[in-house]
């Protein structure tokens, strides 16, 4: 049976054991692609890998650090190294916590 037949089958109300066989066979195919898609890192990940590392080995420490800091240090833009910055978090490898700047207000400052 094809997926075209199974589908006409459903939409004409016909339901019988090929059918669930088959629904549930493609049930099992989607699952199994959504898994291997969730374990897959991406390109950019991998690429953002040895950042994160060096942010958290040579940047951070006791006293927080502001994103600007961080891409001062990195040559990144702070863009960059906010979310560089909130990954570590994240991965639990840094913590997050509000800094006070003056003239700017409270800024997201990480420390390890």
């Amino acid at each position: 049976m094809t997926k075209r037949e199974m589908f006409e089958a459903i939409v004409n109300g016909e339901m019988n054991d090929e059918i669930k066989e088959m629904a549930a066979a493609e049930i099992e195919k989607l699952d199994k692609a959504n898994e291997a898609r969730r374990n897959r890192v991406s390109k950019k990940a991998q690429e953002n890998a040895p950042l994160i590392d060096r942010i958290v080995d040579e940047i951070l420490g006791e006293e927080p650090k502001t994103a600007t800091e961080i891409a001062a240090v990195l040559g990144v833009s702070v863009q960059k190294a906010s979310a560089l910055a909130r990954a570590a978090a994240k991965a639990e490898r840094a913590t997050q916590v509000d800094v006070k700047v003056k003239g700017k207000g409270t800024q997201k400052g990480y420390t390890l």
